[in-house]
This record gives C-alpha cells, sequence and structure tokens, in this order.
C-alpha cells in the first residue's frame, strides 16, 4: 500500500488516535475501580443506594 508523500502524516494521525482511545478506555476502566471501591466504603458504612420507601426509610 502506497500512502504517497503523506505517509509521515497519516501514520501519525492513526497512531496519534489510537494513544487517544486507549487513554480513554485506560481513565474509564480506573474510575470505575475508584467509583466501585467507594460505593463499597459506603456500603459498609450501611449507606445504600437504594431509594428510600414512602415512609422516610
Amino acid at each position: 500500500m502506497d500512502l504517497g508523500p503523506h505517509a509521515g502524516f497519516i501514520i501519525a494521525s492513526y497512531g496519534l488516535c489510537l494513544l487517544t482511545v486507549l487513554g480513554l478506555i485506560a481513565w474509564v476502566r480506573i474510575d470505575k475501580a475508584i467509583q466501585e471501591r467507594a460505593l463499597k466504603e459506603l456500603a459498609e458504612q450501611g449507606i445504600s443506594r437504594a431509594r428510600p420507601d414512602r415512609n422516610g426509610r
């Protein structure tokens, strides 16, 4: 495959795009772990994510 005189730009663009997508995937996975840890700590304190019933509990 001949990319012509713009091969460097094309390869760099694809590389930057790949790094960006991988960075976003890593960010989401790290944030998920942080949020799950926070939810676990709240659950251990007795704080629930469930809605209170109509009596306010």
